[in-house]
């Protein structure tokens, strides 16, 4: 029998909202598994979370930096939201990003091994900082996006100096048409999907292993209603439409206005800009994102400490 520990099931509730109860049975039911006992708890109607994510606990900065039709962005993470208002690491985080547009570099491994105007590699530069400010710094991810005509747009959600903060996103807007107006455009769905969290850019683009997770959910949802199979499957591919809409960036409502399609929002701004108007590809960054900060016994670290005193 699977031993099911205190933390997986505030794990589990955390993420589903279901009780203590439900939640340790959806755990021993399905082995520890916490993505199948997600969906056994959906299944059996018992969470209301549609989707698993991750809790937010490392900090640090998102960095982004933009040249030409080419932007970069990097998750540089510290310890503490202190160190992240420190200028030193600010600057550190903002030339990591900058280095990586000027090279085009969206390889961890490469970039910490680029050398800085100083000479010194990232890794070292990191190392340094770690030195000076004591905390533990690590370069997390980085990113490329670019386009052939047009421009990567960005946005950084309560930025806490230029190009930085806990949220950031890149847009890539391919158009022949006036750049300002691309550029303006390209923002504000940049700004959406701050907002609306897309996972895909397009219908085609939607993983195909998360969509069949999905299409069983809603199955097994709709066949406990009794209705015919035909029926059932018109219930099913409806359910799927909706979450087309809801990570989906193109079939997305346009948060700006509350009422336009994301793909509609696209061929209004063609008309506005007088050219053809394409997004090609986007990249969000949230601090953190899918890393939990190991948590602490309070008392266990005083004892630790009285023992070793």
């Amino acid at each position: 029998m699977t031993n099911i520990t205190a933390d997986q099931i505030k794990t589990l509730r955390e993420t589903t909202g279901a009780g203590m109860l439900d939640c340790r049975k959806a755990l021993t039911e399905n082995a520890g598994n916490m993505d199948n006992a997600i969906d056994w708890l959906r299944k059996k109607g018992l969470s209301a979370a549609a989707k698993k994510s991750g809790r937010i606990a490392a900090e640090g900065l998102v960095a982004i930096a933009v040249e030409g039709t080419k932007g970069a962005i990097i998750e540089l993470n510290s310890e503490t939201d202190f160190v992240a208002r420190n200028e030193q690491f600010q600057q550190l985080a903002g030339s990591i990003a900058e280095l990586a547009v000027r090279h085009s570099i969206g390889d961890v491994e490469e970039l910490k091994n680029s050398k800085t105007g100083h000479g010194k590699t990232i890794a070292e530069e990191v190392t340094g900082a770690v030195a000076t400010i004591g905390e533990n710094i690590n370069l997390r991810r980085a990113a490329i996006l670019g386009v052939t005509h047009g421009i990567v747009a960005s946005y950084v959600h309560n930025a806490v100096a230029p190009g930085m903060g806990k949220i950031g996103i890149l847009v890539g807007v391919e158009s022949n048409g006036d750049l300002n107006k691309v550029e303006a455009f390209g923002r504000q769905i940049a700004m959406h999907i701050a907002a609306a969290r897309p996972e895909a850019l397009s219908v085609a683009d939607v993983d195909a292993a998360r969509l069949d997770r999905e299409r069983a959910v809603y199955r097994e949802q709709a066949q406990a209603s009794g209705k015919p199979p035909e029926v059932i499957e018109k219930m099913v591919e409806g359910r799927i439409r909706k979450y087309y809409e809801e990570v989906v960036l193109l079939e997305q409502m346009f948060v700006i206005d509350g009422k336009t399609k994301i793909s509609a929002a696209v061929a209004n701004a063609a008309k506005d800009i007088g050219a053809p108007v394409k997004i090609t590809g986007f990249i969000a960054y949230r601090l953190g994102e899918g890393i939990e900060k190991a948590q602490s016994d309070f008392a266990a670290e005083v004892k630790a400490a009285a023992a070793n005193a």
